[in-house]
């Protein structure tokens, strides 16, 4: 997917994109080639492949979500920032909480907001259930991208939002269909659920948007739980 081909995706998905987005775009890519040559942020390194599966795939978050209605995300195993610093530049208005487990990673996020002078993002180094926690009941919006198994994501992911608000999960295909207890016990239904093709058959996608009913039990998130992330 060249620049031209993004931006005319961009535009069916009601996203407008001018040249200052696709210029810090093109920092985050640059940074994001530089430290990967000493570190593990991505398989993916050619540009055309970066914009179409991780800048275009994290922006198809608004096939599902109004983002302009969102004030605060965190990015639960964000890794290299996706969707989380993505849809920060699209979505400027928006309280962004960067959240991985690898202290490295976050030295590299912290550098991207840096150079891309991003305000209102604040980095975590730390593991999703030791944060999820203590942080209970404070985002609009939760996303996790590529991580772990849907059932942990729960877990580790309801209790951070706030009543009546939403989890999302950006998985490749749905695996959603073993949740039913996990949702009954954390008061949280399916709100939305959307498969899809990325663009010129490059892998199938499903979002599923899970809303929030009530405070989470406190027994939630369990101690001893990992998360990982899973390649797209």
């Amino acid at each position: 997917m060249n620049k031209e081909e993004f931006v005319n995706e961009l535009n069916e998905l009601g996203i407008s994109c001018d040249e200052s987005k696709i210029l810090l775009l093109e920092k985050y890519y640059n940074l994001l080639l530089e430290w990967n040559n000493f570190m593990n942020l991505t398989a993916i390194t050619d540009k055309d492949t970066v914009y179409l599966k991780h800048f275009y795939d994290s922006l198809t978050i608004c096939k599902i979500v109004n983002m302009n209605k969102i004030v605060s995300v965190c990015d639960v195993g964000t890794g290299a920032g996706f969707p989380g610093i993505v849809l920060k530049i699209f979505f400027p208005h928006i309280k962004l909480f960067l959240l991985d487990s690898l202290e490295k990673r976050i030295k590299f996020l912290n550098e991207v907001v840096s150079k891309l002078n991003l305000d209102n993002v604040y980095t975590i180094h730390s593991r999703a259930e030791d944060y999820g926690r203590i942080h209970r009941e404070e985002f609009d919006l939760v996303t996790a991208r590529a991580v772990s198994s849907f059932n942990i994501l729960l877990e580790y992911c309801i209790p951070m939002v706030k009543e009546n608000s939403y989890f999302l999960a950006m998985r490749g295909n749905d695996d959603s269909s073993s949740a039913e207890g996990a949702l009954k016990l954390l008061d949280s239904s399916v709100s939305k659920k959307l498969s899809f093709n990325l663009p010129n058959d490059s892998g199938v996608r499903t979002l599923i948007l899970i809303k929030k009913h009530s405070k989470t039990d406190l027994k939630y998130p369990r101690k001893n739980s990992l998360i990982k992330k899973k390649p797209l």
